[in-house]
């Protein structure tokens, strides 16, 4: 009876992976602190389940997925390019409340508060990925290959392009490289697996609504990165799986569940805390948040 309710949290985890460490490439390893991250991550949800729902092959909505977030992370960073510090964290809060506010009321498209239900499970080659298990192993080798794309991306010498935009963008200027393409391209990338992790996210559920991708979910992962560390990618990976599963102790406990989700935020706060308060770099962060 447990063994479903595990498939279903590595799911989660193998999901919210790849979130963490999409949003990592922008905020830890190129110092844009992106609250917009959770934007990209709905609308790969609704992108792949609009198309697959209209007849277009999975494999096409799940690329497409990446492809249009990845186009709005351009559009994001050419339009906040002179913002810097709070002036871009607000920018970019701002786009994820447009996004939500557009899924909200472009009911014709998204249903509104309604939300998309029946969304059907992907089909590759005439295979669909019915059964809780194909879906863990489905989304864990797609978790492992961005993982290990992100890994190579920041140890290569692009990678360390980015960490210089991140800790001197002045003498990166000086030496001729352009730093807005190289902050564009860090966007892109973060946004396109992000959108990735909204359409197995969407596929998973087999239901989405805009409630899905509002400022909790936001909290909840800039939580994962911060407490696995900024510029961690292996930080990101094991805080994923803590912030994953410490609240899940709470369904052991006899509380009603008015109690519970309240109960979680107030975990993930006091979490957050103790590690900004103790340990300000995280578990296996390289650098402080500023």
């Amino acid at each position: 009876m447990i063994l479903p309710y595990i498939i279903h949290l590595l799911i989660f985890i193998s999901i919210y992976t790849i979130l963490t460490v999409s949003l990592n490439l922008t905020l830890g390893f190129t110092g844009m602190l992106n609250l917009g991250h959770i934007a990209f991550f709905g609308i790969g949800a609704y992108t792949s389940t609009l198309l697959v729902m209209n007849g277009v092959p999975y494999i096409i909505a799940f690329l497409a997925a990446g492809i249009i977030a990845g186009i709005f992370g351009y559009l994001l960073v050419y339009a906040v390019r002179k913002l810097k510090g709070d002036y871009l964290a607000l920018a970019t809060l701002g786009f994820s409340f447009v996004m939500t506010t557009l899924f909200l009321n472009w009911s014709s498209l998204t249903r509104g508060p309604l939300g998309i239900p029946g969304i059907p499970r992907p089909e590759i080659f005439g295979f669909i990925i019915k059964t809780p298990p194909a879906y863990l192993l489905f989304v864990a080798v797609i978790a492992i290959i961005i993982c290990i794309i992100c890994w190579r991306i920041t140890t290569s010498s692009f990678g360390t392009l980015l960490t210089a935009v991140r800790d001197d963008q002045l003498g990166l200027q000086v030496l001729g490289k352009n730093v807005f393409l190289l902050k564009a391209k860090a966007m892109i990338l973060s946004a396109c697996f992000a959108g990735i992790a909204g359409s197995l996210f969407a596929h998973y559920l087999s239901f989405i609504d805009p409630g899905s991708f509002t400022l909790t979910e936001i909290i909840l992962v800039f939580t994962i990165v911060i407490v696995g560390g900024i510029a961690s990618i292996k930080g990101s990976i094991i805080a994923t799986f803590v912030i994953i599963l410490l609240p899940e102790l709470l369904r052991f406990l006899a509380l009603p569940s008015a109690i519970l989700g309240p109960l979680r935020q107030v975990l993930y706060a006091l979490l957050l805390l103790i590690i900004l308060l103790y340990r300000p770099r995280g578990l296996y962060g390289r650098i402080d948040l500023e």
